[in-house]
């Protein structure tokens, strides 16, 4: 059987980097898209915060295009599935699943995360994590994620993926909610 590649999607604070958690403990390999902006910030030596990272984001996206960042991760993505089932936090464009899909095709999985802005924006705010070295979970300020949803909505092309995704998790109770819609999910594509 030929392995696997589920690629999350949501807006920021519904969730997507828990169910990526998740699936990891599941044994998948883990890809963060965002990671590539991340590592290019720290190359020039440059501070990590939502500023810098949108400059590098568009700086990238200006450079490959609006799928940019499936085309900076195809090489990890391919080196993972060569042993392992994969999973890709935080697709972004459709254009990214665009070429996602025409890669991988029925080996593809797309999996939404939602909740609502009210819900999202509360997470968004209230979130610490001391330990976060990969700046995943930093706290948003409740009008800045609003500006992020309409950015992202509007200029980064979110909707897409959103809308055609094989599976949507709802994720607005308790985090055993989620997970257990995660692992009704991971066995209906392992039974494929």
């Amino acid at each position: 059987m030929k392995n696997k590649i589920i690629f999350t999607v949501g807006m920021a604070g519904s969730g997507k980097s828990i169910v990526a958690d998740e699936l990891v403990k599941k044994g998948f390999e883990y890809v963060r898209f965002g990671q590539v902006v991340i590592d290019e910030i720290k190359i020039e030596e440059l501070e990590v915060n939502e500023t810098n990272e949108k400059i590098v984001r568009e700086r990238l996206r200006n450079e490959h295009g609006m799928g940019a960042m499936a085309i900076l991760n195809i090489s990890q993505f391919d080196t993972f599935l060569e042993t392992s089932n994969v999973v890709g936090d935080g697709l972004y464009s459709w254009t990214e699943y665009k070429i996602l899909k025409e890669k991988y095709g029925s080996n593809m999985y797309v999996l939404a995360i939602y909740a609502p802005p009210t819900l999202r924006y509360e997470r968004l705010e209230n979130r610490t994590a001391s330990n976060d070295v990969d700046n995943r979970f930093r706290s948003i300020l409740k009008d800045d994620s609003k500006k992020r949803d309409y950015s992202e909505i509007e200029n980064i092309e979110k909707g897409g993926p959103i809308a055609m995704a094989d599976f949507t998790i709802i994720n607005t109770g308790k985090l055993e909610d989620a997970i257990m819609q995660v692992n009704n999910i991971l066995s209906k594509i392992t039974n494929e």
